[in-house]
């Protein structure tokens, strides 16, 4: 979200027995991996086990291909020499790699790299001061969106079809109305999502009801359900969703401001989105992303700053894992999952 973000009753899937959905991550923890950097990165993209790549606060973009015991510096340079909020990375492979910077205007651009972060070349700018883009999401190697907070009362969209070489605005006749206040949260990359090959959802908050959007036709056109994640404030509503398929979804957030309770900070859907039940149990406090694991049917994570939680029964409750401040998680089909935070912290989920 503009100015905010500057200064997930009923499971999503049938529970498993323990063993069976719990088993990517028995025994597991967050390891940290040294960067060397104190940039804050929000925007993370797990490509496998041992390729990862995360973008923040300065300009920087680090890359790893050994599981993150080294990582390159592979900065963009303009992003650099003008302190762009670099707050999404989308990562195809170790050598291509799509990244959105944020804020009013000119500040929210896309950058692409396809030798690894050797060289940048800039896709877009934003020539519209009234925008300010949020989150990226590819649905393959050659189509993606992008998302702006609301422009003329609806949420303004980008598309590519040539993986991110180039951005079209698409038609905003087929997106509702925003409510009054309404916007993204540019936390954790995760505010617009996809699952296969047309289907997209965006969070949202800020405004009287913390709502998800859902497309089906690649964003031409828009559902909108309210989650049960409480919004009616700048610093309130749902910054992380994650869809295992077109169908299973979870929803997090709450408030992000320090010590501010969030009582119901995750939601889960078995409908694409159209509908949302709080969490039985959900995490104690605000979480900022949220990602399935792949080798659990029902299991996922939600980071946030005051900690990691885990669930095995597709979102109904969730158990504290982790203490350590992330802002973003993300896992590959591998099993690599990542996440990201404050202080140049990055981690890999790994057995003890």
């Amino acid at each position: 979200m503009c100015t905010a973000v500057l200064l997930m009753g009923v499971m999503a899937a049938p529970a498993q027995a323990a063993g069976e959905s719990d088993a990517g991550l028995r025994g597991a923890n967050w390891a940290l991996k040294e960067t060397g950097k104190d940039s804050r990165f929000r925007g993370l993209s797990a490509v496998s086990r041992s390729t990862a790549w995360v973008a923040g606060s300065k300009g920087t973009v680090l890359r790893t291909v050994d599981g993150g015991r080294s990582w390159r510096d592979v900065s963009p340079p303009g992003a650099v020499a003008e302190g762009l909020e670099l707050r999404d990375i989308e990562a195809f492979d170790s050598r291509r790699a799509v990244a959105l910077s944020i804020g009013e205007g000119e500040a929210s651009r896309v950058l692409r790299t396809e030798d690894g972060g050797a060289t940048w070349t800039e896709a877009f700018r934003n020539p519209d001061p009234r925008a300010f883009y949020d989150c990226l999401t590819f649905f393959d190697s050659r189509h993606g969106l992008a998302m702006s907070d609301p422009v003329d009362g609806r949420f303004r969209l980008l598309a590519t079809a040539d993986g991110g070489r180039s951005w079209q605005p698409l038609p905003s006749a087929g997106m509702p109305q925003a409510l009054p206040g309404e916007a993204g949260f540019a936390a954790s990359g995760q505010c617009l999502v996809s699952a296969g090959s047309r289907d997209v959802w965006l969070a949202t908050g800020g405004g009287a009801a913390g709502r998800v959007l859902h497309s089906a036709d690649r964003g031409l056109t828009w559902g909108v359900a309210d989650s049960t994640v409480p919004a009616g404030d700048p610093a309130r509503g749902v910054f992380g969703l994650a869809f295992r398929d077109r169908t299973r979804g979870l929803a997090v957030g709450g408030d992000y401001r320090t010590g501010q309770p969030s009582p119901r900070a995750a939601a889960v859907s078995a409908d694409a989105g159209r509908t949302w039940l709080q969490a039985a149990a959900p995490p104690p406090a605000y979480r900022s992303g949220v990602a399935w694991h792949p080798f659990g049917r029902a299991t996922a994570l939600a980071v946030g700053p005051t900690g990691t939680d885990v669930t095995v029964d597709g979102g109904r409750t969730w158990r504290a894992l982790d203490a350590g401040s992330y802002d973003t998680v993300t896992c590959a089909p591998d099993g690599g999952c990542w996440a990201a935070g404050e202080k140049g912290r990055v981690a890999r989920l790994e057995r003890r």
